[in-house]
């Protein structure tokens, strides 16, 4: 019988506390474990917050129902003047809508409706409104400066084939007494505007160097992520998990190139040497013994420490490493970094909390293996995989 530790036996029961949608049933079979088993996690270390929420949510439902139809009877009244204003708006704009428009619309039908209700249908502010009537002689005179002055900038632009950006060609116009000082961030703007930009050229940004020949440890993989069996060959990298406030949550992995399982990994709010020994030891205690395994990864100060190189030693494991500064040598570890961010944020920038980084990074890690289809396992989870690819092995042999 496998053995958990606390930590998980904690894990597991709060994320079945803290998804109302996740049934018992549900979450088991999700984690990979007895129904039974985590029943009793739950009796054990549950706090009873879902049935707490349950009460608290259908009270709050039955007051919030009441005060919905009183809200839709005040707001209908609302929507209709809505509504008229709306279908004015979209023949009067007929295809284009900008803030210029927006403000010449409230400008000429405000004898027929109050400024402040078209404001707030078209989403407008109604001082920049004023502002915007207030200063409509000050912007036609810039609009006629700004047309002279971007004659004479097509001019110089043409004049030089193209080359110059706006801080020379604002030197060009310096020279010129009929416009006076001027200053390249106009003239930025005014060649925005005309759609012009100077040539560039983009550099190559390398953001780690080594001495030529250098390698701390061979490449024993050349970017062929494919092993005859499990437990041959790992990969693994250290990804960066967001968090509202700043803050950074870290995962490591190590995942088996055979079936892509990932065999182990640790999740942290930090990058210490710690983290990426958990992670292997996570691999270790999973697979039983990664004796004369290799294991893949960058050159990363945590991989390429004493510390670490002794624990591989100690294990048996033997490190690889690809060139410095090149994401396609660890391809597959990125490619693994990239689909967990995708599919966990979805549409988000950042995770709301560690707390919550860690609940739905377990999740998501744990359905990985167990239920996940993957391409490389002619869609199916890595650990279906294995076990198909074991009894097909078994029985030929």
């Amino acid at each position: 019988m496998p053995r958990y530790s606390e930590q998980f036996k904690r894990d597991a029961v709060a994320l079945y506390e803290n998804n109302e949608d996740l049934s018992l049933n549900a979450a088991s079979t999700e984690l990979g474990i007895n129904r039974a088993s985590l029943h009793s996690w739950v009796k054990k270390y549950g706090t009873g917050k879902r049935a707490r929420i349950k009460a608290v949510h259908d009270k709050a439902q039955a007051a919030n129902d009441s005060e919905r139809i009183r809200q839709l009877e005040k707001e209908n009244a609302k929507l209709r003047e809505e509504r008229d204003i709306l279908r004015k708006a979209a023949k009067y704009f007929a295809g284009r809508d900008t803030l210029v428009i927006r403000f010449q619309f409230v400008y000429d039908h405000r004898t027929e409706y109050s400024v402040k209700r078209m404001c707030h249908v078209l989403k407008l502010n109604r001082s920049s409104f004023y502002k915007w009537v207030n200063t409509r002689e000050k912007r036609r005179l810039k609009t006629c400066s700004d047309a002279l002055i971007g004659a004479q900038i097509k001019t110089i632009f043409d004049d030089e084939h193209g080359l110059y950006g706006a801080k020379r060609i604002a030197a060009s116009l310096k020279a010129d007494t009929r416009f006076g000082p001027i200053n390249h961030k106009k003239v930025a703007r005014i060649m925005k505007s005309m759609g012009l930009k100077g040539f560039t050229k983009r550099r190559r940004c390398v953001t780690t160097r080594r001495k030529r020949g250098h390698r701390v440890m061979p490449d024993l993989v050349g970017r062929k992520f494919t092993a005859n069996e499990p437990n041959r060959v790992y990969v693994g990298d250290i990804t960066y998990l967001p968090c509202k406030g700043g803050k950074n949550m870290y995962l490591a992995t190590v995942i088996d190139t055979y079936s892509r399982k990932l065999a182990g990994y640790a999740l942290a709010d930090h990058m210490r040497v710690s983290l990426i020994v958990d992670a292997l030891a996570h691999a270790h205690g999973v697979r039983g013994s990664l004796d004369g395994a290799v294991f893949h990864s960058d050159h990363g100060s945590v991989y390429t420490s004493q510390t670490f190189r002794s624990y591989c030693s100690s294990l048996g494991v033997r490190q690889s490493m690809g060139a410095v500064g090149t994401s396609a040598d660890n391809a597959l570890a990125e490619s693994f970094n990239a689909t967990l961010k995708r599919e966990v944020l979805r549409d988000r920038k950042v995770f709301d909390n560690p707390i919550a980084c860690r609940q739905e990074v377990f999740r998501w890690c744990m359905r990985y293996n167990t239920r996940r289809r993957h391409s490389w396992c002619n869609l199916v989870a890595p650990d279906t995989f294995e076990a198909l690819t074991s009894a097909t092995l078994t029985k030929a042999a």
